[in-house]
């Protein structure tokens, strides 16, 4: 369950892997994108890493989304943040991580108005989100779910304008994604 202990360090290691691997993550976004998904995340994460981040779950969550709005370029800002703002608003009621992260799925769905299959971060979050409710969700498994990337065609966001093109690259919405599930995985975020 989150507590606001286990999402301040979610976001710090959070934080340590975007920053050791922005440069990856904007080689990502290279072929297929602006070339600064990495940069971007970099610069909204030392944002939030400034940001006040005491308090309860809803006002961690809202600092992290003012930040990462305010802060981040590209599509990633808005979306990042908005996952988080819906994550503020259902951490009013429930510190459950199955019941937050949908929430933040339902936000990035209408923020991008995306779905699962038009690779985007949400071919990572629904289907990490689905291994989490049955207990499979791992390191593991979430290298699995980005690599499945690769095979799918964008059809939403910078990537569709390439097309077919798109087919063969990771999505590096669905990459930064990855390393927040497995910053919630190490803070511990999952454990009963």
């Amino acid at each position: 369950m989150f507590t606001p202990e286990n999402l301040r360090k979610t976001l710090e290691i959070f934080n340590d892997k975007i920053q050791a691997k922005k440069d990856y993550l904007s080689e990502l976004d290279t072929p297929i994108g602006d070339g600064d998904h990495g940069n971007n995340m970099a610069r909204g994460m030392d944002a939030v890493m400034a940001a006040d981040l005491s308090g309860d779950l809803p006002a961690i969550f809202k600092a992290t989304a003012m930040a990462l709005i305010n802060k981040v370029g590209g599509a990633s800002g808005p979306l990042y943040g908005t996952a988080m703002m819906e994550m503020m608003k259902a951490s009013k009621d429930s510190n459950d991580p199955e019941t937050l992260l949908k929430a933040a799925i339902v936000g990035i769905e209408k923020r991008g108005n995306s779905q699962p299959g038009e690779k985007t971060m949400l071919d990572l979050w629904v289907p990490a989100v689905d291994n989490l409710n049955n207990g499979t969700l791992n390191t593991a498994t979430l290298e699995v779910l980005v690599e499945q990337t690769k095979n799918i065609k964008a059809t939403k966001g910078r990537a569709s304008y390439v097309g077919e093109r798109s087919i063969g690259h990771i999505d590096p919405g669905a990459m930064s994604s990855a390393y927040f599930f497995e910053s919630l995985i190490e803070a511990g975020v999952f454990n009963e």
